[in-house]
């Protein structure tokens, strides 16, 4: 008999996805009965409020999911090997936000616009993943594209904000900056002279998150190197995007770190099978879901980070045709990683799972 409502337990809690999950539950009237807010020992003694209640952050255990039905993981990869396991054994869907189960063929990898038919395999391991930050607002774009004219080749350069590291990162940024603009006098007239000179200097301000300097900078490297000299952020989105949309296409990647707080902006090149104008990929994507099209260059319209902040949709602007290429596309995509590019995907996932399978 199917349920009205349901045990929920969010796992890493404190930290901003998770925080981000409670949120989108409560936004979107998920069906919570209870929620069960988890978090490592650090954290035990607080609240977080839901539904206009103030609920206890517990320590994360192995016995933590008897009784939950569904379980939002969001604490890192090694959390989820160890614990996950014992949550779907407990007979809670865990839907998980980490890369460990990603590439695991007996676990579903959604992004609920473009392959939500694959939720019904959780049966296998009562686990499902929530796909790459970059790959899901990449598909998001690319699925009413691949549907009508078939992509062959993707070419993708990401331009990633620090929140995709973490707390600690957004404040080396900070304090780098600070440290950076601080040192130089803006009132005389030689001060750009010397904040042009002055750039060797800063290349040794202090770095514990990153392998260089953030502030004012970009950073081509985004998780560790590969034996192929590709990163391992790069290479997920090669294998995500076989494993959710299509195995045959194509795909290269260059992943970019740079000083913005939230919100990935992406340059995606595409070549397909059937040439598409870039006016009817524009109306294509004008009905997609998930999909908000802002591309009037008259206007100075398209897609940023400030505009994605807090949407729950995928912006997508600067739709042209590639003009060195007969059946290519370029495109601007941007969403917020925190919301759709996590949370946001995991509960509409979880919306999909009580819906149909549950």
């Amino acid at each position: 008999m199917k349920k009205d409502s349901y045990k929920v337990a969010v796992v890493g809690a404190t930290g901003a996805v998770g925080n981000m999950m409670i949120k989108v539950l409560e936004r979107r009237s998920f069906p919570v009965k209870d929620i069960v807010l988890l978090a490592s020992g650090r954290s035990s003694g607080r609240t977080l409020e839901f539904n206009g209640r103030e609920h206890p952050v517990l320590e994360l255990k192995e016995s933590s999911f008897e009784g939950v039905d569904i379980g939002l993981f969001s604490a890192g990869g090694s959390i989820s090997a160890k614990f996950a396991p014992c949550a779907a054994q407990a007979g809670c869907v865990v839907v998980d936000n980490t890369a460990h189960f990603r590439m695991d063929p007996e676990v579903p990898l959604v992004v609920p616009e473009v392959n939500p038919e694959q939720i019904a395999n959780y049966t296998v391991k009562n686990i499902i993943a929530n796909p790459n930050c970059s790959t899901i607002q990449m598909l998001v774009a690319l699925k009413p594209i691949h549907d009508v004219a078939k992509i062959k080749r993707i070419v993708v350069s990401t331009y990633q904000s620090v929140s995709g590291t973490g707390k600690d990162a957004l404040e080396e940024m900070l304090l780098q900056s600070r440290e950076m603009a601080n040192k130089i006098d803006w009132t005389k007239e030689d001060g750009l002279n010397k904040l042009w000179t002055g750039l060797k200097p800063f290349r040794k301000v202090d770095t514990n998150v990153y392998p260089h300097r953030i502030a004012f900078e970009c950073l081509p490297h985004i998780d560790v190197f590969m034996p192929n000299n590709y990163t391992k952020e790069e290479m997920k989105m090669v294998w995500e995007t076989g494993k959710i949309l299509d195995p045959t296409i194509k795909v290269t990647a260059t992943t970019v770190r740079v000083p913005t707080f939230f919100g990935h902006s992406e340059s995606v090149n595409i070549e397909t099978e059937k040439k598409l104008g870039a006016q009817e990929a524009r109306e294509l994507l004008r009905k997609a879901p998930g999909v908000k099209v802002l591309d009037d260059p008259s206007r100075n319209e398209y897609p940023l980070t400030a505009l994605a902040a807090g949407e729950d949709f995928t912006l997508v602007g600067r739709i042209r045709e590639d003009e060195s290429i007969d059946k290519g596309l370029n495109i601007w995509v941007v969403s917020d990683n925190i919301l759709k590019g996590a949370a946001l995907n995991a509960v509409q996932i979880a919306e999909i799972l009580i819906r149909k399978y549950l």
